[in-house]
């Protein structure tokens, strides 16, 4: 009767103890409770995560052998991240908007902007700065000016070249002009075949057998 009454008090315990495992108690075969993990003030099961509050950037888990950890890397943030936010319980920074960096100066996602009289860019979606740049044509005179707020030069006193390669005198383009008593020479312009586009020096003809004037002295 003892051996039979022991045999079933062995199958219920081990019944118990099955159910017990089964409900998640916590309970070994000895009855005392499992490993635990203290950490950040806290205690963990076994199983159980959590990120230590010293490095929100390591995560841990309660094992039956102890904490095992692992620090999380964080990813670089775009080139262009505009607004980088900070948040207390996050391990890394998050980028919360994205723009165009160009010349060192950041754009807004399809912003519009001119960073020089020749060039008209835009932040393209994709974070990429597009840009237009003007293409002047060659400016038909010698001493071309460039006003504020223009891409291209301008020819203040209209198309001109240089008289001979000395350029030291400017002539007007068009009408034939005397540089001297001998000498005539003539700009290229817009109604020649070749244009003036590459003729800086004007093309000249000289009299035969002609002596320029001398420019008489001045008396005191």
């Amino acid at each position: 009767m003892t051996k039979v009454f022991c045999e079933r008090t062995v199958r219920t315990l081990v019944l118990a103890l099955l159910l017990c495992a089964q409900a998640g108690l916590g309970f070994s075969v000895a009855g005392q409770q499992e490993s635990t993990c203290e950490a950040n003030g806290s205690i963990y099961y076994v199983g159980e995560w959590y990120f230590l509050d010293s490095d929100h950037c390591t995560q841990c888990e309660c094992t039956a052998e102890g904490s095992a950890c692992a620090r999380t890397e964080c990813t670089s943030l775009p080139a262009a991240c505009i607004h980088v936010s900070h948040y207390p319980t996050d391990c890394c920074p998050r980028c919360e908007k994205i723009g165009c960096e160009y010349r060192g100066v950041v754009y807004e996602l399809g912003q519009n902007f001119q960073p020089s009289e020749c060039e008209q860019c835009t932040c393209d979606s994709d974070g990429i700065a597009r840009c237009l740049v003007a293409d002047c044509a060659p400016p038909p005179c010698v001493n071309p000016i460039y006003q504020p707020g223009k891409c291209c030069p301008e020819c203040k006193d209209g198309p001109n070249c240089y008289a001979d390669a000395s350029r030291s005198q400017v002539i007007p383009a068009g009408e034939p002009v005397w540089v001297d008593s001998c000498t005539k020479c003539r700009c290229h312009d817009g109604q020649d075949a070749g244009y003036w586009e590459g003729n800086r020096f004007a093309t000249c003809s000289r009299l035969k057998n002609c002596k320029p004037e001398q420019p008489s002295a001045q008396q005191n």
